[in-house]
């Protein structure tokens, strides 16, 4: 072995073990910057407006559920986190989406578009699932877990289009094709994201999303591990 393989960074070395304990608390999250990252209200494309199926285009969510405790969810489909987060306690949401305790308003976001070879991977998935939302309200959550069961790495080029349709078409939705060559939708998440990152979030005591996934019970958000489902449920039990 020589001793160029013998040679630690301690900058490396530092980082790697920052972010060995962030994940061994439970902290873990995907970072973003707050900037302008998506289309403006100066955008060429026109934004969707009003409310069809699930997914409310003024105010910046798709819901699910008819509950009266809301639960804001802010994740990002590329997000290896978001997809712990929906591991450990997707079934716990849904559950309570189902027995109608909650309504779930899932933010898609789209910041880690930059990590997909320039495939625009986060906004094309943000927008698949909103074209489900829209089209098939009932298999919005189905298509949430195909996204995070199917989940590209960070820094590839993740599905395309056509896979993204065969999921919906798969879970018994309509096509959603068209829906994506549109673009709108995508444009749509994209808007979310600058607002989200930016702020203010109406109703919630934070200013803006520092990462995702980002949980917030009626206004409080979720301090705690992203999987310990015991302290989750105990949050959206008590808030």
């Amino acid at each position: 072995m020589s001793v160029m393989q013998l040679t630690f960074s301690p900058r490396r070395t530092l980082a790697a073990l920052l972010l060995a304990a962030l994940v061994t608390v439970g902290i873990a999250a995907c970072a973003a910057t707050p900037a302008g990252q998506g289309a403006t209200a100066g955008s060429s494309v026109a934004l969707p407006t009003g409310t069809v199926g699930a997914a409310n285009f003024d105010a910046g969510y798709l819901a699910v559920g008819t509950g009266t405790k809301s639960v804001d969810l802010y994740f990002d489909p590329m997000c290896p986190y978001c997809q712990e987060f929906e591991k450990a306690n997707g079934a716990k949401l849904a559950g309570a989406v189902s027995d109608g305790s909650i309504t779930l308003r899932l933010h898609p976001l789209t910041f880690l578009d930059r990590s997909s070879n320039g495939t625009s991977y986060s906004s094309r998935a943000s927008a698949a699932l909103t074209c489900v939302a829209s089209l098939d309200p009932k298999n919005t959550l189905g298509y949430l877990g195909l996204l995070y069961s199917n989940q590209p790495k960070e820094g590839t080029s993740g599905m395309t289009d056509a896979q993204l349709d065969t999921l919906a078409t798969g879970l018994g939705a309509p096509s959603i094709a068209d829906c994506l060559t549109k673009g709108t939708y995508q444009a749509w998440a994209q808007f979310n994201t600058t607002k989200a990152l930016n702020g203010p979030l109406p109703g919630a005591d934070i200013k803006a999303i520092q990462g995702t996934p980002t949980i917030i019970v009626s206004g409080h958000t979720y301090p705690g591990s992203i999987i310990d489902t015991t302290a989750f449920a105990s949050f959206l039990a008590s808030n």
